[in-house]
């Protein structure tokens, strides 16, 4: 019993320190994008194919990232999931 209750604490602190750690990922990319968007209209070198491939980039980052999170958050569920049920068996 003691064995699971370490192992769904564990499993916390890493969701947490996870979500903690995501949520300052996303503020520093949108605020790289902002950076980004205001270089771009004030600045007429980069083509519009260049100013294209950027905000194409910018979204693919962002999508990927959304999958990851997902994907994390489907596997921590998965986890607490298989520890919660075996709460008695240890």
């Amino acid at each position: 019993m003691e064995a699971v209750q370490i192992a769904k604490q564990t499993i916390e602190f890493y969701k947490t320190t996870l979500d903690y750690t995501f949520d300052i990922i996303l503020m520093l990319q949108e605020h790289t994008r902002k950076m980004l968007n205001t270089h771009l209209d004030k600045t007429a070198v980069i083509p519009d194919q260049g100013e294209k491939a950027m905000t194409g980039w910018m979204k693919a980052c962002k999508l990927g990232c959304g999958q990851f999170k997902k994907g994390a958050d489907e596997s921590f569920a998965r986890v607490e999931s298989y520890l919660s049920e075996g709460d008695g068996s240890c």
